[in-house]
């Protein structure tokens, strides 16, 4: 928990400074790099997270991976190197992610769905996202044959539930009734 908080500190402090260098959005990109080339590599994450092997090394190693980096993010990593919390780099850059979101009034629209969503269904589901918000959304995916069909969306706190399943269960609520 404390490094979810000190995650959260350290992306508010970059995103200040990337937004007044005008650089907020490469910085983004950035961090999007940063957060799935971790999440997406079990050796680099065992690296990072890895107390035994030495700061500045892992920053060396961070650097060459990340060489195409903004002069921002490489900040990042010397201020990481200084503050012996590289384990966290994961986390800084998915918070970064969000308050650059926020920022900028993106919501991400979690969408579950039985297959791949195709463009029917991508536009009945931006017309039900119209419905619940006015700010600019962005899908995610997430595949789940126990829905049957149809999908669930979530934004933020709200959902909406137009599967095949709770169809059914509200149908079968119905009959027991």
């Amino acid at each position: 928990m404390a490094g979810t908080r000190a995650a959260i500190r350290y992306a508010k402090a970059i995103l200040d400074i990337a937004a007044s260098k005008g650089v907020a959005s490469e910085v983004s990109a950035d961090m999007t790099l940063i957060a799935t080339t971790i999440s997406g590599n079990s050796e680099l994450t065992h690296f990072i997270q890895n107390p035994l092997i030495k700061t500045d090394i892992k920053k060396n190693v961070v650097l060459e991976i990340f060489a195409s980096a903004n002069a921002v993010t490489q900040s990042l990593f010397h201020l990481l190197l200084e503050n012996k919390r590289f384990e966290i780099l994961e986390a800084i850059a998915i918070e970064y992610n969000k308050l650059f979101d926020e920022m900028n009034d993106v919501e991400v629209a979690h969408v579950t769905t039985a297959f791949v969503m195709d463009e029917a269904l991508e536009t009945k589901v931006l017309a039900k996202i119209a419905s619940f918000s006015n700010k600019k959304v962005t899908l995610k995916n997430t595949i789940d044959t126990s829905i049957i069909g149809g999908f669930i969306l979530r934004i933020g706190d709200k959902q909406y539930n137009a599967s095949i399943a709770n169809r059914l269960q509200v149908l079968k609520r119905e009959l027991s009734n």
